[in-house]
């Protein structure tokens, strides 16, 4: 608690709007790292390669490439025990092996040559001798030493992968670094606050919390891979126990995660109230979809020896749907389908209408011509369907005279009406983005009115023009829109009116910020006393009272 209290008692960083740039706003500068070229070779080294404390170098991005080299590296292995898919490629493996283990002591090499600049060794008498006997050092010579000792010492094949699996201790020099990041910005938070910022976001997530939603993510998509190559029969006879290991590995990842949520959901506002609020996340659609990911693995495990589930496996393609919590377009198309719902449904209703009159007309004009194809109404409305989609596989068609006539005009009918939800969906999702970006706008004139940016306002502004696709371009015009907009302001509320008037933009601009000033006047004002008031002692003219009820005209118009 204390340490929260700190951190909202810092005084934030004020930044001078005049200042602000587009590009720097979304985090896409060209000038690249302060990196002095003058110098020494070293230091300049590590300040592009492997220095943290320097942002837009290189260092992320090789963290990136040697965690996701590591990855597949734990695949390779895995698919070496499978003599069927070894045997073939066995070549092919070694070259990947080769390659992997060139990258891993180039970047011990480097790392190595640069202990000098490291602030972890940089103080001791012999620097790389101490990186040397660092833990991070000894894991990343494991990763490689098996490679060398077979060359001189034969190893039996499977302590080789034992130890080759070693690499994948390099993974913890991202996550160490994260979890002390994480311990910090938590330090006297409960046990439930922890796992609340492990899995929801918020200030005191870091960077743990985005590895940890990386990592679902990825066992998303390789669970779904898996499922995908199940079904197909030549594969899954040589691999089908590795198929299940995986299956039981991510069911008991998603499920932690699952019973994660919902224990720490009740940190949430709109969560609170211990089971109420535990139900309530339950219920919501994220959350539905993470049990579904899960729930096959469960009821085939329970009830496979009484009940025949097998179908219930392609329901493990659901899991892709939890990709949907990391991308913000499915929020604005599910609030889309919720604000069009009435105009959605009714158009569905008339679809199905139509599909029930095409496939009753098609069984009376068809049926005797063709029963083995139009027995009845159920089967005709698949005809139907295809027929106004236009889609028309042709396995279904009308032979008669009467059945093609009325087919040719069901289906320019199908055009209109099939097409009516689809332009909806279009048209409002444009709509919501518009009034999205016409909030972020009034957001930016608020935030902007003192003359400065805090850090929280800039965050803010480049979550919201990320997740609005707001360009440079755009961002810069509204930038430079709302601060003339408030210079005008007060440029206005400064100069004299003669000179005002003198100048026809000026005078414009200010006729407008008074037809404003009014028109928020008669939106806070009571109108029946402002009108009895004015009328007192004929306060207001009679044109100048009329002018004022049309504003009034206008408000409960608006």
């Amino acid at each position: 608690m204390s340490q929260e209290i700190i951190q909202d008692s810092a005084p934030p960083k004020l930044i001078d709007i005049e200042s602000v740039d587009a590009k720097a706003l979304l985090g896409l500068e060209e000038a690249g790292p302060a990196i002095s070229r003058d110098q020494p070779f070293r230091r300049w080294l590590y300040d592009w390669t492997l220095n943290p404390n320097i942002p837009g170098n290189f260092q992320k991005s090789l963290d990136s490439w040697i965690g996701i080299l590591i990855v597949v590296n734990l695949f390779a292995l895995v698919l070496e025990h499978v003599p069927a898919l070894f045997e073939p490629y066995k070549q092919l493996f070694h070259y990947f092996d080769i390659f992997s283990v060139t990258v891993f002591v180039l970047e011990y090499a480097l790392r190595f040559y640069l202990a000098p600049e490291d602030e972890e060794f940089q103080r001791k008498d012999m620097p790389r001798v101490a990186y040397i006997f660092s833990p991070f050092a000894i894991i990343d010579f494991l990763a490689v030493a098996p490679f060398f000792l077979q060359a001189f010492i034969p190893i039996d094949l499977r302590a080789l992968r034992f130890l080759r699996l070693l690499r994948i201790l390099k993974l913890f020099r991202i996550v160490i670094p994260a979890i002390k990041e994480f311990a910090e910005l938590n330090r006297g938070r409960t046990f439930r606050q922890k796992i609340h910022a492990m899995v929801f976001e918020s200030p005191y997530g870091g960077k743990l919390q985005t590895i940890f939603d990386t990592f679902i993510g990825i066992w998303v998509i390789i669970s779904v891979l898996a499922v995908v190559l199940e079904s197909i029969q030549s594969v899954s006879y040589l691999i089908n126990l590795e198929f299940v290991i995986l299956d039981t590995i991510a069911v008991a990842i998603f499920t932690i995660e699952y019973l994660m949520r919902l224990y720490a959901c009740v940190e949430e506002p709109r969560f609170r109230h211990g089971f109420l609020g535990r139900l309530k996340q339950a219920r919501n659609p994220a959350t539905v979809i993470d049990l579904l990911a899960i729930l096959p693995f469960f009821l085939e495990v329970l009830l496979g020896t009484v009940l025949d589930l097998r179908f219930l496996r392609t329901f493990r393609l659901a899991r892709l749907l939890k990709l949907t919590r990391y991308n913000d377009s499915t929020k604005i198309l599910t609030t889309v389908i919720a604000r069009e719902w009435p105009v959605i449904s009714a158009s569905a209703f008339i679809m199905i209408l139509m599909v029930i009159m095409t496939a009753s007309l098609g069984y009376v004009f068809e049926h005797e011509a063709q029963p083995e194809k139009f027995d009845n109404i159920p089967n005709s409305v698949y005809w139907a369907v295809i027929t106004l989609a236009s889609v028309g596989y042709g396995d279904i068609s009308p032979i008669t005279a009467v059945g093609r006539f009325m087919t040719v005009v069901m289906a320019l009918l199908g055009i209109g009406i099939f097409a009516i939800p689809a332009a909806l969906l279009a048209s409002a999702f444009g709509d919501q983005l518009h009034k999205e970006r016409e909030m972020l706008k009034s957001n930016l004139r608020n935030m902007m009115k003192d003359g400065h940016l805090d850090e929280s306002e800039i965050e803010m502004l480049r979550v919201e023009a990320k997740r609005l696709h707001i360009t440079i371009e755009e961002l810069n015009a509204l930038l430079e829109h709302v601060h003339n907009e408030r210079i005008n302001k007060q440029n206005h509320s400064q100069i004299p009116l003669h000179v005002i008037a003198e100048r026809p933009a000026q005078a414009v601009e200010h006729y407008k910020n008074l037809l404003g000033q009014i028109h928020q006047l008669a939106l806070m004002t009571d109108a029946a006393k402002f009108e009895a008031a004015a009328r007192e002692s004929d306060r207001l003219s009679a044109s100048e009272l009329s002018m004022w009820q049309k504003f009034q005209s206008g408000k409960a118009s608006g």
